[in-house]
């Protein structure tokens, strides 16, 4: 069941809120010792939450995503709920307030059932880096389901919930949506607030939906979308009805095939996947062409300066003084705050802090950051060029389908390629989405769609139209209980 087909049981009186919820947190039950998608449960607040929407239902008309279970990745900052960003620094935190997109949620009369498990402080691409405990995928426990928001498109595709929120810095809403087989929204950067959200980098962190099909993931969207006074780098601009363009035709839309993101590299079983669905998008009636993005083979290594170079800046603030792991045992605050965060960080999250304090260093600014900067630019301006002649960008989300466990957690590189199809859209800014798109070697395969800033209405009118005609609609993955 869809959260919009949950939303039509629930104001016809044919199913309670309460019902739905303890069906979620059973399924939870059942599924988490052998799937490991969140970090913690609430069963507790999700049940309140549950009984306050079905009166809320019952006294009059309410958002659609009233007594929808919800599950929120735990990078969000939620009141009275442990939020751990996947790490020791954080492990029993308990944040005052919500953050803007928890706030909205709650307002509407959402159900949050649990905090979803990630890679530590969202930097990775498996969610084996997560300080507690590894997610795998659904649809092969032997496999990765991607990361960081890898508990969230988990959790949704194995019915843990129904949809949820995760965010996405280079690629870590689309990968894994793309390796667990559900949609998964990139918004433009500044269409929804970052208010709460624990920064990792602040030019490119951005949060969204991940939903089993294409209208639950726009009902979400326009529920968290809007300009906020607590975040100046929201956009404040009018929210579209991003229901409405769902179900109109997408004759006539150009649809631009990059070259660099179909060369080498790319599984076969991928690329078979993605050209089919590109030319289901041409037998909609959209123009299909070739485009040429330049500087794609330079987002990778610009990434990997720009991102951990603000992650050092924002991780500054964990030394073990007003809140997060203190190591007790140290003789003086010097030796506390060095100690405490070697010990709190987990590898990952001290390789990116120390490249990021390289590559701002004085001997180095120049040369690395600075440098990465002026290629971004670079990067933006291929994006900016192609949109002037075509409407969206229809490319691969990653080269392969998910990997195995283990496979790449020893060798960053490798790792780190997983990245290079999404990464180039976190670099402009724009707005971009994964829509399943088949299966290969029994493992889901998810086409990427990209438009400029302030597009979400195409891409999800084009998404919509590729997911009905190719009716490729949510499959549930048989998870072993």
């Amino acid at each position: 069941m869809t959260a919009h087909e949950a939303s039509g049981l629930l104001r016809n009186r044919e199913i309670s809120s309460v019902e739905l919820t303890e069906a979620v947190l059973e399924r939870i039950g059942q599924v988490e010792p052998n799937l490991g998608a969140h970090i913690s449960v609430t069963s507790d607040l999700a049940m309140k939450q549950a009984n306050a929407a079905d009166l809320a239902i019952q006294e009059g008309v309410v958002h659609s995503l009233c007594g929808i279970p919800i599950g929120l990745k735990d990078v969000l900052s939620t009141a009275d709920v442990e939020t751990t960003c996947g790490s020791r620094m954080l492990e029993g935190f308990v944040p005052p307030f919500d953050a803007t997109v928890v706030g909205k949620l709650r307002g509407i009369g959402a159900v949050f059932t649990g905090k979803l498990n990630l890679d530590e402080f969202a930097m990775g691409s498996s969610t084996e880096n997560s300080a507690f405990h590894v997610t795998k995928n659904p649809w092969d426990l032997t496999r990765v389901p991607g990361g960081s928001s890898g508990g969230s498109a988990a959790a949704v595709a194995s019915y843990e919930c129904m949809v949820s929120l995760g965010s996405d810095t280079g690629g870590s809403i689309r990968q894994p949506a793309s390796f667990c087989g559900v949609v998964g929204v990139k918004p433009t950067y500044g269409r929804v607030s970052r208010f709460g959200l624990v920064a990792f980098a602040s030019s490119l962190d951005q949060i969204g939906p991940i939903a089993r099909d294409v209208e639950d993931a726009a009902i979400l969207l326009e529920a968290i979308s809007g300009g906020d006074s607590n975040d100046s780098t929201s956009l404040h601009v009018e929210v579209p009805n991003y229901c409405e363009v769902l179900g109109r035709s997408i004759e006539g839309l150009r649809v631009g095939v990059p070259v660099e993101y179909f060369g080498s590299g790319l599984d076969d079983d991928v690329k078979e996947l993605v050209l089919k669905a590109i030319d289901q998008l041409a037998d909609l009636g959209a123009e299909v062409v070739d485009v040429s993005l330049p500087h794609t083979e330079y987002a990778l290594a610009t990434y990997y300066l720009l991102a951990p170079a603000e992650a050092s800046a924002n991780l500054a603030r964990y030394n073990g003084v007003k809140y997060g792991y203190s190591n007790l045992e140290s003789v003086d605050v010097s030796d506390m705050m060095a100690s405490s965060r070697a010990r709190g960080f987990g590898e990952e999250v001290k390789r990116r802090i120390m490249l990021g304090t390289y590559a701002l260093s004085a001997g180095y600014y120049d040369s690395y950051y600075l440098k990465a900067q002026k290629v971004r630019t670079l990067i933006r301006s291929d994006f900016d060029e192609v949109f002037q002649n075509v409407d969206l960008l229809a490319a691969p989300v990653s080269p392969s389908v998910a990997f195995s466990l283990g496979d790449r957690i020893d060798d960053p590189y490798e790792m780190y390629m997983s990245d290079a199809m999404t990464i180039p859209a976190s670099m402009a800014g724009i707005a971009g989405l994964s829509v399943p798109c088949g299966f290969a070697e029994g493992l889901p395969v998810g086409l990427q769609m990209l438009g400029p800033a302030l597009s979400e209405p195409t891409l999800l009118q084009a998404a919509y139209a590729y997911e009905q005609e190719a009716k490729i609609l949510f499959k549930a993955p048989s998870l072993d209980v």
